[in-house]
């Protein structure tokens, strides 16, 4: 059990004997009275979301949760494969638990999965993820890299904002956290 004012993006924890993950959070102080955790949850089993509002005094249980390094293989249209990097164990997962970060997976990208109680949770998406860009406008002539930002699409589809000098078939390091670019990669 931790505090509330603890939790983090992407906790399991355990409201009203169910499993949900933290997707967002918002502590509110009031001017006069205690201050409150607003947190949006998304339930694990059914994918459905709510929000709930904790005292900042009140305790949250985090739910138990093991994880496991593993491998992204493919993706079958609504799934993704993940094979154990130590006892070649194979397991599917939904899109929809892998939730907003599964946009960033690809074939062979090391991942963290989590367990509760033997069944799989979800997954741990690297920090900064390497992507190839697949489709952006020419670089303009003269223009420098703190200059005026354009989009850039990735081999996954999803669009970003670059540095006017990049090219495609450049490879970039992306915040999935923010879905931002960071540097070009050599």
């Amino acid at each position: 059990m931790v505090p509330a004012t603890q939790l983090k993006v992407g906790n399991i924890v355990l409201v009203k004997g169910e499993l949900w993950r933290v997707t967002a959070l918002n502590h509110v102080t009031p001017g006069k009275g205690r201050g409150m955790m607003f947190v949006t949850l998304k339930n694990i089993k059914t994918g459905a979301s709510t929000e709930e509002r904790f005292r900042s005094d009140e305790r949250v249980e985090i739910a138990m949760v093991e994880t496991r390094q593993m491998e992204a293989l493919y993706h079958t249209g609504t799934a993704w494969s993940f094979m154990d990097s130590e006892t070649y164990e194979m397991v599917e997962l939904d899109d929809e638990l892998l939730g907003d970060g599964a946009v960033w997976l690809k074939e062979n990208l090391k991942v963290k999965v989590q367990y509760h109680e033997g069944n799989p949770v979800g997954v741990e998406i690297p920090l900064f993820i390497e992507m190839k860009i697949v489709d952006t406008e020419p670089p303009l002539k003269g223009a420098t890299v703190s200059g005026s930002p354009k989009n850039a699409t990735l081999e996954n589809g999803e669009v970003v904002k670059v540095p006017q000098f990049l090219r495609a078939g450049e490879m970039v390091r992306i915040d999935t956290r923010d879905n931002s670019f960071v540097e070009r990669v050599s």
